[in-house]
């Protein structure tokens, strides 16, 4: 599994890609913009650039909170240090299981955020992190899916279609992966 700086990496080499701008030159446009909030920058990336959600985003947190290392792909902290923090540490060793679990499947960007990380191949197919104190959520994007009393089916519109809440570690059973791994397949 790529570590969270990579993730970050091959993120921002896609958005230069996608966009045929740097980081740099798309930071001169949010300069240049004079906005201040960061949901209006999201706003303007998508519309006057066709960026998706996730890449505009990305790139208004960079620009309102400066990382130069983690831009560059050389930084040491980890995400996971800040999301699994005081009394939602007990979870991380959860999470990892579960990552250890969805690493199988293939490769796939792990895009950290603020309280939880975005798996991603082509679109996210699921989101992890803490859901309270003691359960894990996984957060999964999979339309074909009815959901039921485990996988509990989201509103119409929302981040995923799915959630689940683990507070084990044999939670990651074969059900729990046969959904993410279908999830995973669809974003592909």
């Amino acid at each position: 599994m790529a570590t969270p700086e990579q993730a970050l990496q091959t993120q921002l080499t896609n958005i230069e890609k996608r966009t045929g701008k740097t980081l740099a030159q798309l930071h001169a446009i949010l300069a240049k913009s004079g906005l201040e909030k960061h949901g209006q920058m999201v706003t303007m990336l998508k519309t006057d650039l066709g960026m998706g959600h996730g890449d505009a985003n990305t790139v208004a947190h960079l620009f309102r909170n400066p990382q130069p290392t983690a831009a560059a792909g050389a930084g040491t902290e980890d995400p996971l240090d800040a999301i699994y923090t005081g009394k939602k540490a007990d979870l991380r060793p959860l999470h990892e299981a579960v990552m250890k679990k969805i690493d199988k499947f293939g490769e796939f960007e792990v895009a950290p955020k603020k309280g939880y990380v975005s798996l991603r191949r082509n679109k996210q197919f699921a989101m992890v992190g803490p859901g309270t104190k003691n359960r894990l959520e996984i957060g999964i994007n999979l339309k074909d899916h009815d959901g039921d009393e485990r996988f509990v089916a989201q509103k119409p519109g929302g981040m995923c279609q799915l959630k689940v809440w683990l507070t084990d570690a044999k939670e990651v059973d074969k059900d729990l992966l046969a959904v993410l791994r279908a999830a995973y397949d669809a974003a592909g």
